[in-house]
């Protein structure tokens, strides 16, 4: 079977007979392909052409688009520079006060540079790969965007002291976040990833009260479209999981140090649980200790949803043979 059904048959029966295996990549793809972070991150060219030969020579099960934090933060207007070996940075926020707020102006995503760069990559991830594997778009979670706009220090103290704007901020962003996935599904894309890292650093009842109902149209909107979501939170959110397993979401990615076992109790059998290898690890230990643990968490997930992952970003100093050993597991 290609990747795609592989795919298809895991979200639909559970069970594709095998255990399905896709890391995030960002900086360690572009140095496979030997170019550079900078590079990967403005040209969509290529940063489908190095995840795509990440694609054949691990044998992974999808392809995505993801690349930094500052997609729709540009979109709105930021100042973006662009680093050779290091994550794109934003050299000024846009939002300063309460009235840059009510001011801020929704962004066309086809006209946005950033935007309209991640679409084409969808595009022409299609024209290299055909449909024989899935595409995997981006985009921020309002929380997330919110703090890339006004600062994160910012943004916590004013859910605390200003909730009307910190309310309208996110609204913003979540139009946004829907007009870029429809983009995205439109040029190709079989998933939503949505990121929302900053969510593990409140607590439940923050979250509930900010967050939770924009994250829930969120999903359902990308369902609308056709499009699964998956979902990435970095950091423990055991905390959050009585909220987020009330998402609908399809996959849900679990960090090192959460526990799959109870995750799968708190999500049920039907959410695909994405993880959940510490990066740290992956890029220190011997091929010989990835592969044993690899296939120690393979073996009691067989038979479930599950996709073998790290729980965040694989590093970019991580040595290929341990990707490799990652994927020898899975057999």
């Amino acid at each position: 079977m290609s990747q795609k059904e592989d795919f298809l048959k895991l979200m639909k029966d559970g069970d594709p007979g095998r255990i399905l295996f896709y890391p995030i990549l960002m900086h360690f793809a572009a140095r496979f392909n030997q170019c550079t972070y900078g590079d990967f991150a403005s040209d969509y060219h290529l940063l489908v052409e190095s995840n795509v030969k990440c694609l054949r020579h691990f044998d992974f099960n999808m392809v995505s688009l993801i690349s930094d934090p500052y997609r729709e933060t540009s979109a709105f207007g930021a100042p973006i520079e662009y680093i050779d070996e290091g994550v794109p940075r934003c050299l000024d926020l846009v939002i300063k006060s309460p009235d840059d707020i009510v001011s801020l102006k929704k962004p066309d995503v086809l006209q946005s540079v950033r935007t309209a760069d991640r679409i084409k990559g969808a595009a022409y991830y299609k024209e290299v790969l055909g449909d024989e594997v899935p595409v995997m778009g981006w985009v921020e979670g309002p929380l997330a965007e919110a703090c890339d706009l006004t600062g994160v220090t910012e943004m916590l103290i004013m859910m605390m002291m200003n909730p009307e704007s910190a309310h309208l901020l996110m609204d913003k962003c979540l139009e946004t976040a829907r007009d870029f996935a429809r983009e995205q599904v439109s040029s190709g894309c079989d998933i939503i990833g949505v990121g929302d890292a900053i969510c593990s650093q409140i607590d439940k009842a923050t979250y509930d009260t900010f967050v939770f109902r924009r994250h829930r149209e969120l999903v359902d909107y990308i369902h609308s479209l056709g499009a699964f979501v998956k979902f990435h939170i970095c950091g423990n959110t055991t905390h959050l999981w009585p909220s987020l397993s009330k998402l609908g979401l399809d996959i849900f990615d679990l960090d090192y140090m959460a526990d799959p076992e109870a995750a799968y109790r708190q999500f049920g059998p039907q959410v695909v649980r994405c993880g959940n290898m510490n990066p740290v690890d992956i890029q220190n230990l011997s091929a010989e200790e990835i592969f044993t643990r690899s296939k120690v968490l393979v073996e009691r997930e067989r038979g479930r949803r599950f996709m073998l992952s790290g729980g965040c970003e694989i590093s970019v100093n991580t040595p290929a043979e341990n990707l490799m050993a990652m994927r020898n597991a899975c057999d």
